[in-house]
């Protein structure tokens, strides 16, 4: 067991350099030669041809509008557990019929409704996008699903 130990910084105490090499070399970002791709240009070994093959772009790849793009919030169906059910209930998040919830997705923050798991009880929803696989689940468990196409159509 080592009891006293040299701080690295003792041992170069009077060396100008800190083991750096000539007392240039370390010296701030100068010699660095940049950050990243920088420096691959036409000489240092034309690296621009190593970064094309391993799949990088290096430059403008093109302009792609950020207002276009739709983020949607999923959900998936093993979230509505019968205890998160109460929860949403109490919180006056969903409403609740005898057995029945009814669920506005958009209410609570969501636009798309997954398959993954089971539901925890009669469940109607409301304003979601999903699949026939969701409708097959939902049917199955006694609810129903109301996309807002299908009820502009039967309005």
């Amino acid at each position: 067991m080592v009891t006293n130990k040299r701080k690295k910084v003792q041992k170069y105490r009077g060396h100008t350099t800190h083991g750096g090499g000539h007392r240039k070399k370390r010296r701030g970002w100068g010699s660095r030669g940049g950050k990243g791709n920088a420096g691959t240009g036409k000489r240092a070994g034309h690296h621009k041809n190593r970064s094309a093959k391993q799949g990088r772009v290096i430059g403008s790849t093109g302009f792609i509008p950020r207002r276009g793009k739709m983020v949607s919030k999923v959900i998936n169906l093993a979230y509505f557990t019968s205890e998160r059910l109460e929860k949403l209930t109490n919180a006056g998040k969903i409403k609740k019929d005898g057995n029945t919830y009814t669920i506005d997705l958009e209410k609570i923050g969501y636009t798309k409704l997954l398959s993954t798991g089971d539901l925890g009880g009669k469940v109607n929803f409301k304003n979601c996008q999903c699949s026939a696989k969701v409708e097959e689940k939902v049917k199955a468990a006694g609810g129903a699903v109301k996309t807002s196409k299908t009820e502009a159509i039967e309005e």
